[in-house]
């Protein structure tokens, strides 16, 4: 009997590392078996010693050994034989090991960019788990930020359960602190248009919005007011403190358009830099160059501003260049100016 248990040792260790390696339940479940028979064998060798000794020394009382040895026999197979039932049972519902579901949840909610975790499914099917997410993002979240983001949850439950198999469903949420430019920029990317220089002003006590939208250039007017009409009118369903939206309607490129060669204009540019002098926020202007596309004068150049510079100030000198530049060249079509911290532009 010695021999059999130390057989039974070593056989259940043997199939509990196969097992583990190859997450095999089948294996798993016979190296539980060997090991009930360890125990079982244990329990009836020290019923029958406790009997021997009765017999040897004549107590009367440790002639029951045996049957009480047998009955704690019974009751390791009936404990055993409930675990593998139960792991049984799980495997057959495709149920996951306790506690997982509360990892994964946590991995997940440290993932940056994520407002929630709707739903989370797991499932196992053989020694492969499989994990369903639904997650909440921004809903004016780029389709590109959407991938990362799911690909950080996916990396998270991978944390947990390394070779399981997930998918992951992103939902669009408005967010908790969502400002009106972000509601109404949510409204237009519902229908994948594009706005941009959106202005609310508040004109005693009622709001009125001022927005630039991108169409494509093949639609006719009537085409893209029909589609600037409904869009303003979702915009006020939603946001009902607006009160008037002034949609300013541009034609999105979709053709490249034949210019010729990039030049220097030696005396537009001298014009262009005494202007920029008047404007003590612009440290340098330099690259300056013309371009002819379409018979249009187009001009651009770089400008270099602090680096504390509030953004929107930046904005407004820009700005006023373009006007200041178009008003003392009235045959440029377009000006472009590219800005420049000073840290970058050290020379």
């Amino acid at each position: 009997m010695f021999i059999s248990m130390a057989v039974d040792f070593w056989r259940s260790r043997a199939l509990g590392r196969i097992a583990a390696k190859y997450d095999s339940q089948a294996l798993e479940a016979d190296a539980l078996h060997f090991s009930t028979d360890i125990w079982s064998t244990g329990v009836v060798v020290l019923g029958l010693f406790l009997v021997m000794l009765g017999r040897r020394y004549g107590v009367g009382w440790l002639r029951a050994a045996d049957p009480i040895a047998a009955l704690f026999v019974a009751g390791v197979v009936v404990y055993v034989s409930s675990r593998l039932a139960r792991k049984t049972i799980d495997a057959l519902l495709d149920a996951a090991p306790a506690g997982v579901r509360g990892n994964i949840f946590a991995a997940v909610r440290r993932v940056d960019g994520l407002l929630e975790v709707d739903r989370i499914r797991i499932r196992r099917a053989g020694n492969r788990y499989f994990a369903d997410l639904s997650i909440g993002l921004a809903r004016n979240v780029t389709f590109q930020r959407s991938e990362q983001v799911v690909g950080a949850v996916t990396a998270a439950v991978h944390g947990v359960l390394p070779d399981a198999d997930v998918v992951v469903h992103s939902v669009p949420r408005p967010a908790q602190r969502e400002n009106i430019f972000d509601r109404v920029r949510g409204v237009a990317t519902r229908h994948n248009l594009n706005v941009h220089d959106v202005s609310i002003q508040d004109l005693r006590g009622r709001l009125h919005v001022e927005q630039h939208l991108e169409l494509d250039e093949q639609l006719t007017l009537k085409e893209a007011h029909d589609r600037v009409t409904l869009l303003e009118s979702e915009i006020r369903d939603e946001v009902p403190e607006i009160s008037s939206i002034l949609t300013h309607i541009e034609s999105e490129p979709a053709t490249i358009e034949p210019g010729n060669e990039i030049t220097r204009d030696f005396k537009l540019e001298q014009k262009l830099k005494s202007i920029v002098a008047e404007f003590s926020e612009v440290l340098d202007v330099h690259e300056v160059e013309t371009k002819r596309v379409r018979g249009r004068l187009y001009v651009s150049c770089h400008c270099t501003f602090s680096d504390n510079l509030p953004l929107s100030r930046v904005h407004d000198v820009q700005t006023e260049l373009e006007i200041r530049f178009k008003q003392a060249a009235p045959e440029l079509f377009r000006v472009l100016i590219h800005p420049e911290p000073s840290t970058d532009n050290r020379r």
